[in-house]
């Protein structure tokens, strides 16, 4: 009995001020322990809804760019995957202008070519390291912030959204151009206006990819960037075929070199190698970041591979002949060149929904959260079908494909490529980069402007020069 009013003594509170000190201070630090973990908890879930916040917004701007990219939330891409995901983003309008660049500046060009590639693979390279730095960089846009601060984010956005601007204005002008030799000899009149029949089926296209643009679900965006990838190759493989099977021969001789050209044509080259935009995405999925390096270089030794023989073999069928775009010098009889012009007509109107990605979503972040998601819908659709009517206004105004591309390569991409890299891991390693790698990044920089400089002089008198003649005739 005794034993048991023991027991039951301890389960009464203690009336001692000692013990009634201890007892609040254990009840304090129960209540402490509590608040810790509630605030624990929350920390959590805000993180996790900033990532997946952070995941969706990458998700959409790595499908964009410059480019045929795919989004990847997850750290599951192999290094194979990564090889294949960064040459399908460089394997892309670029190509079409290879053989017609290689023409007018001569076959030493073709060693500004590889050494363009080599330049931009080199870049890739030191985005990859910038990323390790600092792991909290995500995307390009971040890099430039943790370079130069926001000044340095505010500039590497404007660029991205001129690249994706211009470069939708040069693949609606493919796409005209394209469909006119497709449908060569048919007439659409309509009376109540004056244009063409190319610009009407242009207009009609468009019109077909409209829909596109009110898009959300990312898994339909990723089909449509699957579909450039293979559009992409398709061009490529029908032109190998018209120079095997196709009774062309080969036997036209390319100048040494013309001089006057190279400004011009420098920017055609290094649109072809555009993509850097997307590479931190490709860097952030992969299992093993480490090996980012031998992807860029695998990726780039590739497309500069295939882009020299696409630019050799273009250039030795067609001559001087050759057009700015390699699908327009095929012969028309052959069942590889239908396939390699419906191709080319396709590819555009697969870019439309990926390239308008990061503006909705910049978009989508301004409006106010309590507006229902119909309304943003709605307005997300029509700011993206005015701009795709502004694109198209715009490319059947000046229907000048290589001197639009040459313009956007020399203006924006010559930045995005080869400065801001170069300029982004220089600042970050300034303390400790060393002297032989600081002359490098130095020599890339000044090159890469001067390049830029003439090539977009250039690019945009030959551009004011077809545009006066045009309007005189």
């Amino acid at each position: 009995m005794w034993r048991k009013n023991w027991k039951s003594a301890e389960n009464l509170p203690c009336l001692d001020s000692n013990c009634l000190q201890h007892q609040n201070r254990v009840t304090a630090e129960k209540n402490a322990e509590k608040l810790d973990a509630q605030l624990m908890s929350l920390d959590s879930c805000t993180e996790e809804t900033n990532v997946k916040l952070h995941g969706n917004t990458k998700d959409l701007e790595s499908l964009v760019n410059e480019k045929d990219g795919e989004g990847h939330k997850e750290t599951n891409s192999s290094f194979l995957h990564a090889v294949i995901n960064m040459s399908g983003m460089l394997i892309g309008l670029g190509q079409l202008s290879t053989p017609y660049a290689l023409e007018n500046g001569g076959w030493a060009s073709a060693f500004l070519l590889v050494g363009i590639g080599v330049a931009c693979g080199y870049s890739s390279h030191l985005l990859g390291k910038c990323l390790h730095e600092n792991s909290k960089s995500r995307d390009y846009k971040d890099i430039g912030q943790h370079a130069f601060g926001s000044k340095g984010r505010i500039v590497a956005t404007a660029f991205i959204y001129m690249e994706i601007f211009m470069a939708l204005v040069s693949y609606t002008i493919s796409l005209h151009d394209n469909l006119a030799t497709v449908f060569l000899g048919t007439k659409i009149n309509l009376g109540w206006n004056h244009l063409q029949t190319s610009q009407i089926l242009t207009a009609i296209a468009i019109l077909v990819a409209l829909p596109s643009l009110w898009l959300r679900d990312l898994s339909s965006i990723s089909f449509l960037s699957t579909g450039g990838i293979l559009m992409s190759l398709v061009i490529f493989a029908t032109v190998a075929c018209t120079a095997v099977f196709g009774g062309v021969k080969a036997n036209h001789s390319i100048p040494a070199l013309q001089l006057s050209n190279i400004p011009a044509i420098s920017g055609l080259y290094i649109f072809s190698f555009a993509g850097h935009i997307v590479f931190p995405n490709i860097y952030t999925a992969m299992k093993d970041p480490s090996k980012f390096t031998k992807v860029s270089i695998a990726s780039f030794s590739t497309v500069t591979l295939l882009y020299t023989a696409l630019a050799f073999m273009g250039a030795k069928l067609f001559g001087p002949q050759v057009d700015s775009q390699i699908t327009l010098s095929m012969p028309r009889n052959l069942i590889v060149t239908k396939i390699a012009l419906w191709a080319t007509v396709l590819t555009p109107m697969t870019k439309y929904a990926l390239e308008f990605a990061p503006f909705a979503i910049q978009l989508e972040h301004n409006l106010p959260h309590s507006m229902k998601s119909r309304t943003k819908m709605l307005i997300r659709g029509t700011v993206g079908s005015i701009l795709l009517i502004l694109i198209l206004i715009l490319a059947l105004s000046v229907p000048y494909f290589e001197y639009v591309l040459s313009l956007t390569g020399s203006l924006v991409s010559v930045g995005i490529c080869i400065i801001f890299p170069c300029a982004f891991y220089t600042k970050i390693f300034w303390s400790q980069i060393k002297r032989p790698l600081l002359i490098l990044n130095m020599i890339l920089i000044m090159s890469g402007a001067l390049l830029g400089t003439t090539g977009t002089i250039s690019s945009s008198k030959l551009l004011v020069q077809k545009f006066q003649r045009a309007r005189t005739s």
